[in-house]
């Protein structure tokens, strides 16, 4: 897992080594934040600590489709051809992730060298844990980025938020029976973009959609204290079980957007087991970007999926600076005068976190911020074509959302009218400009 995606970043040469000394009290969050953690980088040098670190790994997009080797073009439907037609995976009797076993004397922070990020903290974060569970009926496995506070010794606190988890882990604390967890550390970008579809929406099980996506049947080893199935080929896996009837206050944590999460009691998880490969590579994202562009591909999904019945969709991009989850550019095949207006109430009724939208034309370029910022200037006037919903459902996430728990929605619709007479609204060009090798006249430019 871990390892080909090291190999491949490797010979991308798009991975960069740190061989100096780095604290990973927060200084190593500072190197990844000066990348915008779009940098894969191997620490090999941690301070008090034998273990190296991976980091950045799947902060960037255009480097997160070279691994799961799709392209800007085909992602929407391949990821949406895995969903709707999960594969197998299978079961091996062991695997790398079993090299070394661990079931006494468990001290976390003493064994991996956990980061704290951001000032405020109020601990060590493992950040890049993927939380396995099996549903109790019907026997599915549920993944999920989850953030897990490092409370000292063997245990943990977990922010469970996702509705199927929680409603698991509430049910069988009504009865006084913790719920068995595991936690992946060092995996691929198959299994992170998995983990990141809904369990709630679709029903499936992640390892048959990380099957599918891989093309090949994920290799799973059970458990040494459970029978949840975990990837042979992880660098480190920690067991336990989220305990009934206690809570922790959890946070504050530096989260997406920049602002600190607010204390709150939350579950605590106790870990009775770990395993790991020899000389095991800690995993580590600075919070929380990695799994948000994966997220994000997935809102894509979602809202081009909601939008293709009410308009021609054309691509969808979740954008980073809303934290590939607040704000979304949409270019639609514009065939009647009231398409941007209906592509706007579709985009903005599909899911609850998404605040801003603009809807562009085929010739704006959703990807580049200033192509779409020309088109809201040229192409639109307020009073005309912004819409404002105010006082909806957003998300916590949202520093603004926290005042009132209410989020105002805005849609922009930067399309041109179906009718343009005068071509004002015509773009200039340079014949062949797309077509220009600009080393042909820079030969040494880069």
């Amino acid at each position: 897992m871990l390892r080909n995606v090291i190999e491949k970043l490797s010979n991308m040469n798009e991975l960069m080594f740190c061989n100096t000394e780095v604290d990973p009290v927060f200084e190593l969050g500072a190197v990844l934040k000066y990348f915008r953690n779009k940098k894969p980088i191997i620490f090999n040098n941690i301070k008090n600590s034998k273990i190296k670190i991976a980091g950045g790994l799947y902060g960037d997009r255009d480097i997160f489709y070279k691994l799961l080797n799709v392209d800007k073009e085909n992602r929407l439907f391949r990821f949406m051809d895995a969903i709707a037609n999960p594969k197998p995976y299978k079961i091996a009797s062991s695997g790398p992730v079993k090299e070394n076993i661990i079931k006494a004397n468990i001290d976390i922070p003493k064994m991996f060298p956990i980061p704290k990020f951001q000032e405020k903290d109020i601990s060590n974060f493992i950040t890049a844990g993927i939380l396995v569970v099996k549903d109790p009926e019907t026997k599915k496995f549920y993944t999920s980025v989850r953030r897990f506070q490092v409370n000292g010794g063997n245990k943990l606190s977990a922010l469970i938020v996702s509705p199927m988890l929680t409603e698991v882990f509430l049910n069988l604390e009504k009865q006084n029976k913790p719920l068995d967890i595991a936690i992946v550390l060092g995996y691929d970008a198959y299994f992170l973009l998995a983990s990141q579809v809904s369990s709630s929406t679709y029903g499936v099980d992640k390892y048959e959609i990380d099957s599918a996506l891989r093309g090949e049947p994920l290799e799973l080893v059970k458990c040494e204290t459970s029978d949840i199935l975990v990837p042979s080929y992880a660098e480190i896996i920690l067991e336990g079980k989220i305990v009934p009837g206690i809570r922790e206050m959890e946070g504050p944590f530096g989260e997406l957007m920049g602002a600190y999460s607010s204390p709150a009691l939350q579950p605590v998880i106790e870990i009775n087991a770990i395993t790991h490969r020899n000389d095991p590579i800690f995993q580590v994202s600075f919070p929380c970007r990695e799994e948000h562009v994966s997220n994000g591909l997935i809102r894509e999904i979602e809202l081009y999926n909601n939008m293709k019945n009410q308009v021609d969709v054309v691509d969808v991009n979740v954008t980073e600076g809303g934290g590939y989850r607040f704000n979304a550019v949409i270019s639609i095949n514009k065939k009647d005068n009231g398409d941007g207006k209906s592509a706007i109430l579709a985009a903005l009724g599909t899911n609850k976190d998404l605040k801003h939208v603009v809807i562009v034309d085929p010739d704006v370029n959703i990807y580049d911020v200033q192509d779409v910022e020309w088109a809201i200037t040229t192409r639109s006037q307020a009073n005309e074509d912004f819409v404002i919903i105010p006082n909806a459902l957003g998300s916590s996430l949202d520093p603004s959302h926290s005042i009132k728990k209410v989020t105002d929605k805005v849609g922009i619709d930067a399309t041109k009218p179906i009718e343009d007479k005068n071509g004002k609204f015509e773009r200039a060009i340079i014949p062949g400009y797309e077509n220009i090798d600009i080393n042909r006249y820079f030969p040494n430019f880069k």
